[in-house]
């Protein structure tokens, strides 16, 4: 079994942008701050069990995901992976910048972007083979609880080789806002979501920072430890 502490490099807007309050509030959880908040009215009009709705993505605190939670090897420490974090963050390259909507992926609704973007997926790329030196590896328990049989050639082998089915080619990145939905029940969840959203007039987002998370034990959720800006290409 995975061992912990748990580690992993996400990206959150930081601790005042609007995205975050937007993400904090709709899972009643502020991963900056630790605090618990109380969910919107609006939220609880369409889903009167928001809270079991968002139970899930609540454990991890709102963010996109670039290296997936890790216990670290054998030997290394969170100072060093701070540090990592640190000289990752200071390599100058393309920062990515999204059109970020509201919609449904693999049964969950999340903020994606609207098109695919590049560097973004270079981004993901470079922070999974970078950050896995860190990485404590798979047991056989925690490969089996991915179920392997149900992934595609190329997702097993990624996971045998990073320890996670959905990089590289595979990543998609999403922000995730509620837990698998069936269709009937996601219709007005995602209409509210969408509602919220819009009134936030973010037409563009710069994933410009890279976060670090962590988690205490398994009935933790996580929190932020640190977080660095991303340097841009000249």
């Amino acid at each position: 079994m995975t061992g912990f502490p748990r580690y992993a490099i996400y990206f959150a807007a930081g601790a005042d942008h609007a995205l975050s309050r937007f993400g904090a509030e709709l899972l009643g959880y502020d991963a900056y701050t630790g605090d618990e908040l109380p969910f919107p009215g609006d939220a609880l009009r369409v889903a009167a069990d928001w809270r079991d709705v968002t139970a899930d993505p609540r454990k991890y605190g709102f963010h996109g995901t670039l290296k997936a939670p890790m216990a670290l090897a054998a030997g290394k420490t969170e100072a060093e992976l701070a540090a990592a974090c640190a000289t990752f963050a200071g390599k100058a390259r393309p920062i990515p910048v999204i059109r970020p909507i509201v919609d449904s992926i693999s049964g969950f609704i999340a903020v994606i972007p609207a098109e695919p973007v590049g560097a973004l997926q270079q981004l993901a790329a470079d922070g999974v083979r970078d950050f896995d030196c860190f990485r404590q590896p798979l047991t056989a328990e925690d490969r089996a609880r991915r179920k392997p049989e149900k992934l595609s050639e190329r997702q097993r082998d990624y996971l045998d080789r990073w320890g996670y089915p959905y990089v590289m080619e595979d990543f998609r990145f999403h922000m995730t806002l509620t837990g698998r939905l069936d269709a009937q029940r996601r219709g007005p969840i995602l209409e509210m979501l969408r509602a919220r959203f819009a009134a936030l007039k973010l037409e563009k987002l710069a994933i410009d920072r890279i976060t670090l998370f962590k988690q205490d034990d398994a009935k933790a959720r996580f929190y932020i430890v640190g977080e660095w800006t991303l340097a841009p290409a000249p």
